[in-house]
Order: C-alpha cells, then sequence, then structure tokens
C-alpha cells in the first residue's frame, strides 16, 4: 500500500502521446466487513508523460494489499492516486474487475487527466 514501492523510468517517447497498459489477474486484498478476501483483475492504463512505471515494484505495491481490510471503492481510487502521484502522467485510469461473492460482481473504475 505504500506508493514508496513504485518504481520508475524515463519515456522513452515523451514527445508522443501512447497508451501503455498493465492488467494483474492475481490482486487480493480482504473485506473489511467480513474479513473475506477479495479477487480482482486491476487494469492500470496511461498516457505517460516524462516517467513510465516499473513492473516489478508494481507487482510488489498491488501485493502489499493482500491483507489489507479496504473497500472496493477505496482500493481502486487509492491505487489510482498513488501512480498519478509517482508518474505524473498525462492519462490515467485504474479499472478493478472484483470476482463474484454473494451472487454479485463488481467493476469499479477511476480516471484522471492531467489538466
Amino acid at each position: 500500500m505504500s506508493r514508496d514501492l513504485l518504481e520508475t523510468f524515463p519515456n522513452p517517447a515523451p514527445e508522443r502521446d501512447y497508451v501503455i497498459e498493465h492488467v494483474s489477474p492475481e490482486f487480493t486484498s480482504v473485506c473489511p466487513k467480513t474479513g473475506q478476501p477479495d479477487f480482482a483483475t486491476i487494469a492500470f492504463r496511461y498516457i505517460p508523460d516524462q516517467l513510465c512505471v516499473e513492473l516489478k515494484s508494481l507487482k510488489l505495491y498491488y501485493v502489499s494489499y493482500r491483507n489489507e481490510g479496504i473497500f472496493y471503492e477505496a482500493v481502486i481510487n487509492r491505487i489510482l492516486d498513488d501512480l498519478v502521484a509517482t508518474l505524473s502522467p498525462r492519462y490515467a485510469s485504474v479499472e478493478g474487475e472484483f470476482a463474484v461473492r454473494g451472487g454479485l460482481s463488481s467493476t469499479v473504475t477511476a480516471e484522471y487527466r492531467q489538466e
């Protein structure tokens, strides 16, 4: 959960808008109400400005949520906030597709646009 885990490297083509998408199908956190595990696929899409995220650090950042009691809406918004604070992208979105639990599946998406 610490954005200090996130590492970056210079964007190799900062003069161009292009989309990077990283998908993690093994995200887990814990429901703060029931204590049950929540499983999700997290898709992070962004248009980099000067920096790109290093993938091993992104994986370790996601793993840091494994035992965190946090609602879907909060985790997606926190991930977006941390990635935006680290990368200062031109555009970013984080989408969480959470697995069925109690007969319901949920998808939460948060977006950021550079002003």
